[in-house]
């Protein structure tokens, strides 16, 4: 049991880097034009960077949640 958490523990983490990276790769590519849109404006890398971190988000919490119950399983061992 312990070794699929360990897995599924690093497996998240990658996914967080990799969410992470993709994120910022879409912050990079944000446009002078799509700054000076109108304010209020939906502008396509932001829904892209919002995505990408509330992906970063959820990954990260399935790493924490992992850790807590391997920790809670070695407690109880």
């Amino acid at each position: 049991m312990n070794t699929i958490l360990v897995i599924a523990l690093i497996l998240a983490m990658i996914a967080t880097l990799v969410a992470l990276i993709r994120g910022i790769i879409a912050f990079l590519q944000t446009t002078k034009e799509e700054l000076n849109l109108p304010e209020g404006a939906v502008r396509p890398s932001s829904l892209k960077q919002n995505r990408m971190m509330m992906n970063r988000i959820f990954f990260q919490a399935a790493a924490v949640i992992i850790v807590a119950i391997l920790l809670m399983a070695k407690g109880h061992s």
